[in-house]
């Protein structure tokens, strides 16, 4: 009997921790990690956009992945990468932006309207 019991609240207490760290805090489309690249081909990463900066300021994605970076924040911003081949415009507070890379290399961006916002997407083969 006693067995069971342990067996029983182990059971239990597996599904309260699984449920609660379910959501616990944000992490890239389809990745295990901050900044991962997610499985699949190619996989997707998010950025969140808030307080003034990108969150990750730093993510990682292979050729062929997509970033999508999400104004969470309550005034527009924009991605803009350095290199001028991508820019999303003016993001409203709620809007997504996203992007595919095609080839490797590390992709440093910006926020045009707020000089201090700078990120980095590091796409691998």
């Amino acid at each position: 009997m006693r067995v069971n019991r342990i067996a029983t609240f182990g059971t239990a207490l597996a599904l309260i921790l699984a449920a609660c760290s379910a959501g616990a805090s944000p992490t890239p489309l389809g990745s295990s990690a901050p900044g991962a690249s997610s499985g699949g081909a190619a996989g997707s990463s998010a950025v969140e956009i808030k307080n003034t900066a990108y969150n990750p300021a730093t993510v990682t994605a292979k050729v062929g992945g997509k970033i999508t970076w999400t104004n969470n924040d309550s005034v527009a911003h924009t991605v803009t990468l350095d290199d001028n081949s991508a820019d999303s415009g003016n993001l409203a507070a709620g809007s997504t932006f996203d992007h595919t890379f095609a080839t490797a290399g590390t992709f440093a961006y910006h926020c045009k309207i707020h000089s201090s916002m700078h990120g980095t997407v590091t796409v691998t083969p």
